[in-house]
Formats: C-alpha cells, sequence, structure tokens
C-alpha cells in the first residue's frame, strides 16, 4: 500500500479522481471501525457494571434497580447513539443531495414568480 500522502509513481490526471475516491473510502472505513470498536467496549464494560452491582451487593433487588446501575449506560449510550449518527447518520435528516434539491428548488420558484 502506497502512503496517502504521496503522489503515484505513474500520475495521471484521470487517476486523481479515483485516489480522492480511495481516500475517502479508506477515511469512511476508519470511522465505521471506531464505531463498531466503541460500541463493543460500550457492551462489555456496561456488562461488568451490571454484573458487578448485581452480584457484588447483599440486598440484590432493591440495589439493583437504583439509578446508579444504569446511569452510566444511559449517559454512555447517548454519546454513543451521537457517534453512531456521525457514522452512518449523515443523510438521515436531509437525505442525499438535499442543499442541491433545495437551490434547484427555490430558483425554480424564483423563475416561475418573475413577471415577464
Amino acid at each position: 500500500m502506497r502512503p496517502l500522502n504521496r503522489m503515484p509513481d505513474d500520475y495521471q490526471p484521470e487517476n486523481l479522481i479515483r485516489d480522492e475516491r480511495y481516500e475517502l473510502a479508506v477515511k469512511r472505513v476508519k470511522r465505521i471501525k471506531g464505531f463498531y470498536v466503541h460500541a463493543m467496549v460500550y457492551i462489555l464494560v456496561n456488562i461488568f457494571i451490571v454484573y458487578g452491582n448485581y452480584y457484588g451487593n447483599s440486598n440484590r433487588a432493591y440495589d439493583f434497580w437504583s439509578w446508579q446501575t444504569f446511569s452510566t449506560a444511559l449517559f454512555w449510550g447517548i454519546g454513543l447513539l451521537a457517534h453512531g449518527l456521525s457514522v452512518f447518520g449523515r443523510n438521515l435528516f436531509f437525505g442525499q443531495n438535499w442543499e442541491g434539491r433545495k437551490i434547484k428548488e427555490f430558483m425554480d420558484k424564483e423563475k416561475s414568480e418573475k413577471w415577464e
């Protein structure tokens, strides 16, 4: 694999687009992998916390259902959700090419409202 910051020996302008797409794909794969690692650590740590709170207390029923048992999972889960949305949900609310469609819509609307 060639270093990403060095131009290839057989550089051609048409290869630039392919190289840029490759670099973007590498970045995207790293972001997805980072999310999966984050999710795995979240699951393992929270299993450990819940297990420790259940088996570490003598009054299991009362202490297990307390706020302290699940607060870490809740707040970390919010962070994990934000991480997931940043990786997978870029087009969740606006969709792909939303800006281009809106610009075209406003231009068409303005064109139809002009007096000629």
